[in-house]
């Protein structure tokens, strides 16, 4: 098939080379000049493990183009897909201005029969604004809008489209349906379900499996937050119910709360349309709540370590990213924890093996960014471990000690066992478990 593809984020770079990937003609459309003279010349804008691989390849093979004209790439499509950017709002809502706007300017373009297909994440009721504003200018035979929620981790989003859980289309019609079946099918060979629906009822499910998801990981920091309060061991409580079939192991890990541009940007989405809704969806706040406190649960520990006094104090920093394997700093809980040390007066040297260059954009020379981990320990006061980068999993951790002015970590993301940090000489806090002192 041919698709036009209208964005070149996470998710429309992702959407297209994998599409690209199995044998369609695809364009992406994005109104950066620059970045697309960057992908013409094959640079891929962001790091993604795998996408680099197939990008090259369906470039090089003439099977993935990028475009500047809108009216050029969607011309001999059968799908569109919009993929652009849904951003909070001040009230939590979702921008949908840059969705509505590309279906105003399509309606002066299509010619012919196109499925319109909302590929971003947006509120419950979005197909009909844009079925709305494509309708303003085009016969209804001309067009179908259909809702195709993304489920895209960052980190494994190659994967995670190649070889999808499920596939979710809302439409009711039966012509886009069959297309998009057709399109579909290369992707569900072993059997996981393409699963058609209303179009509201496929918008909605992308927000509660979001929200869930949320969920889950709050309530994990509330047990851990708890667990360190009561003495108990969040790690074995996390085993314990993740054994639970009804439960399962994943999203049970606690930490410094969860980023990203998925996850708080939904929850306060799915708060919205609950409060204009007039229903009060308790839950959702609270996890809105705990998760803006857990941000900046490590800062918090070292400011009582050192009785809220800072100045004068270096702290190295390992890991920026809101999770391991994307450079995206979006929401990132490294952000909140530098804004306090910053604002206490601390100097911070920190290193992330992918999201520096983000992160410099938005500190400039506020933090010194170095080169490799080791580098940021240098005349530091201690270690904070914000991003679970496989990196970090076994440093040499006499290095570590004889680089720190003193042999003391905060762990956000739990990596280490307690006992071995012990034996290490380490004082090592970290989340939902009891702070240990060096047995040597």
């Amino acid at each position: 098939m041919n698709i036009a593809v209208i964005g070149t984020g996470y998710v429309g770079l992702v959407t297209g080379t994998c599409f690209a990937e199995t044998g369609n003609t695809v364009t992406c459309v994005d109104i950066d000049a620059q970045k697309v003279e960057r992908m013409k010349a094959g640079e891929v804008p962001i790091y993604e493990p795998g996408l680099e691989i197939l990008f090259e390849r369906n470039t090089r093979q003439g099977r993935l183009h990028f475009t500047t004209d809108l009216a050029a790439a969607v011309k001999d499509a059968t799908i569109i897909f919009l993929a652009l950017p849904t951003p909070p709002g001040e009230d939590g809502s979702a921008d949908l201005s840059y969705v509505l706007g590309v279906a105003s300017e399509l309606s002066e373009i299509i010619e012919d029969y196109k499925i319109v297909v909302d590929k971003s994440t947006v509120p419950v009721g979005t197909g009909e604004r844009v079925h709305e504003k494509l309708a303003a200018n085009l016969s209804t035979d001309l067009f179908d809008v259909v809702s195709n929620p993304e489920f895209l981790r960052e980190g494994v989003a190659v994967d995670d489209f190649l070889k999808p859980d499920r596939v979710v289309i809302g439409t009711d019609s039966a012509k886009a349906q069959k297309i998009m079946d057709q399109l579909y099918k290369p992707f569900v060979r072993q059997g996981n379900p393409i699963l058609f629906m209303d179009v509201r009822s496929a918008e909605m499910t992308k927000y509660a499996a979001n929200a869930y998801l949320a969920t889950r990981i709050t309530f994990m920091n509330e047990i851990a937050n708890l667990c360190e309060r009561l003495g108990a061991n969040v790690d074995m409580v996390r085993r314990g119910i993740g054994s639970d079939t009804r439960i399962g192991k994943r999203f049970l890990f606690p930490g410094v709360g969860f980023g990203g541009s998925c996850f708080p940007k939904d929850v306060q989405a799915l708060t919205n349309m609950s409060d204009k809704a007039s229903y009060d969806f308790k839950i959702l706040q609270s996890v809105l709540d705990v998760n803006h406190r857990q941000r900046s649960l490590l800062a918090d520990k070292v400011l009582d370590y050192y009785k809220g006094d800072l100045k004068g104090k270096t702290f190295a920093v390992w890991g920026l990213a809101f999770k391991p394997n994307t450079d995206d700093i979006r929401e990132a809980p490294s952000l909140y924890t530098i804004d306090k040390l910053l604002a206490a007066g601390a100097k911070v040297q920190a290193f992330d093996p992918e999201a520096m260059e983000n992160v410099a954009a938005v500190y400039g020379d506020r933090i010194k960014l170095v080169q490799d981990p080791y580098e940021a320990l240098v005349g530091a006061d201690a270690l904070l471990i914000l991003t679970e980068w496989s990196v970090f999993r076994q440093p040499s951790f006499n290095v570590v000690k004889e680089l720190l002015r003193e042999p003391l970590i905060f762990d956000g993301r739990n990596l280490y066992d307690l006992e071995f940090m012990a034996d290490e000489g380490f004082r090592y806090a970290s989340i939902g478990r009891k702070v240990v002192e060096p047995t040597n």
